[in-house]
């Protein structure tokens, strides 16, 4: 009697002693990369200034600096609306109802069972004993048990579990970010892509009306016959290939429209935006360090939490090399009449533990581990891949905006210029100094520069949201209103 006592007690201590030992995990434990190999700077030519971005700063609605009402609409539609998003928070659910799932190994899982049942024993039946004969019995069974069951995380293979887990839904968040921040730059490229092409239509259309007027111009000065019908012809041709150039604009800016319906998850056929010619800047954009970089981008700290995972996956795997020891205890009531199932003479209880050992597998475990192992590798390198492209993008932004701004002055200069050649152009045209041709050439100059600086703008802008997007997104915290400032 002293002994089934003492039964449970042996089985208590049991457990604190397998609980003390699962304190300690195999594997490697993770250690956020290093990255020894960065700049000390960018290469930045003036009037580029320093900011001071961290890691807890919001880096959401960057457009806002833009001022544009039809930009701000269309980003908070995209974000609302596109599949894109939608796919990243579902996975998001997904990966962090993996981790509750995974936590929940680190408990005891009890469960209660029920039996009812009216059965009939055989005569017939095996003898168990020579000397004692079997009869044929009719009878009732309840029960009513509570099962529990606890694997002991001896190897700390739970806790690896958990780990890798939590690794994958931060993972899964910073894809989430990634994929907004790659839709709103997405959206923000095609918009000023489209109101760059609104203001060359415009450039494009202007051009026409004077081509027009000039045409009418020689073809009055021909009927007089001050001039021949080629100046008449030549003017012609001019303008109508002008008048092709609307036709193409058009089309490109259908598709840059089409482009927003898509992002936007609207149907293209119910999607417009109107032409608007308002003038647009980018914003001065402020470079932090180039390892600030690594805590601004969603992209990088996916990469890094990826790494997380994988080398979870290796102290997962190499759990398997030792015992796995289960604790499965169970009390309840069993007995043949319902009237005394849950009398004393009733009662059933059993401590039991399990423990199974691999001993030989043909090298099935072992394989296991290095594949987590190669995995782990994988996952570095792609962090430095992440990294470096990460590096280039921020310098291909810099370097670009640089020269897209030196590149809009001479061009400004050029339209300046352009437009006096073509009034010398046409005063000595008509005081018969020089051919029609002269003319031509000069007011194919002069839309040629318009249109230039107006694909320059657009560029300006695109590269701009280029640039945030490769730094990370916005780089200053947002006021109550929720508008970006670096106050």
């Amino acid at each position: 009697m002293k002994t089934l006592r003492r039964a449970p007690v042996r089985a208590v201590l049991a457990v604190v002693a397998a609980a003390l030992l699962a304190g300690c995990a195999v594997g490697p434990d993770y250690h956020a990369p290093t990255t020894p190999d960065l700049p000390v700077t960018w290469q930045v030519e003036q009037p580029w200034r320093q900011a001071e971005p961290g890691d807890a700063i919001d880096k959401g609605r960057w457009w806002l600096r833009y001022n544009d009402a039809q930009l701000d609409a269309l980003q908070q539609k995209a974000l609302a609306n596109n599949p894109t998003v939608a796919i990243a928070i579902a996975r998001l659910t997904q990966a962090r109802a993996t981790l509750d799932a995974s936590a929940a190994a680190r408990y005891p899982q009890v469960g209660l069972g029920a039996r009812t049942q009216r059965f009939k024993i055989s005569a017939n039946r095996p003898l168990t004993n020579y000397s004692t004969p079997n009869f044929e019995t009719v009878q009732n069974d309840f029960a009513l048990v509570l099962t529990a069951s606890y694997e002991i995380d001896l190897a700390g293979r739970v806790k690896r579990l958990v780990e890798g887990s939590a690794a994958a839904a931060e993972q899964s968040a910073a894809d989430l970010a990634n994929v907004r921040l790659l839709l709103s730059a997405d959206l923000a490229t095609n918009y000023f892509n489209l109101r760059s092409t609104d203001i060359e239509l415009d450039v494009v259309t202007r051009s026409i009306a004077l081509q027009r007027r000039a045409l009418e111009l020689v073809t009055a000065r021909h009927d007089l016959g001050a001039v021949s019908g080629l100046d008449v012809a030549q003017q012609e041709a001019l303008l109508q290939n002008t008048l092709t150039q609307v036709d193409l604009l058009k089309k490109q800016r259908a598709q840059y429209e089409h482009a927003l319906a898509t992002l936007t998850g609207t149907p293209a056929p119910a999607f417009a935006v109107a032409p608007d010619l308002t003038p647009m800047t980018p914003p001065a954009i402020p470079l932090g360090l180039p390892s600030e970089v690594l805590q601004r981008r969603p992209d990088v700290a996916s990469a890094e939490r990826a790494m997380a995972a994988a080398n979870a996956q290796i102290g997962i795997a190499t759990a398997a090399f030792y015992p796995s020891i289960t604790l499965a205890p169970a009390v309840g009531v069993d007995s043949r009449m319902i009237e005394s199932l849950f009398d004393a003479p009733s009662l059933l209880w059993s401590v039991g533990v399990s423990a199974t050992q691999v001993l030989f597998d043909g090298g099935r475990v072992r394989a296991n581990v290095n594949f987590a192992q190669g995995g782990y590798e994988a996952a570095v390198a792609n962090y430095r891949r992440v990294v470096l492209t990460a590096m280039q993008e921020v310098e291909d932004g810099i370097s670009g905006l640089a020269a897209l701004d030196s590149a809009t002055r001479q061009a400004l200069s050029a339209v300046a210029a352009s437009r006096r050649v073509l009034d010398m152009s046409t005063t000595r045209y008509e005081g018969g100094a020089s051919t029609y041709l002269d003319v031509i050439t000069a007011q194919q100059a002069v839309l040629n520069t318009e249109r230039q600086v107006a694909q320059l703008l657009g560029q300006r802008l695109v590269t701009s949201v280029f640039l945030v997007k490769a730094l990370g997104g916005d780089w200053c915290s947002t006021s109550q209103d929720g508008a970006p400032g670096c106050g």
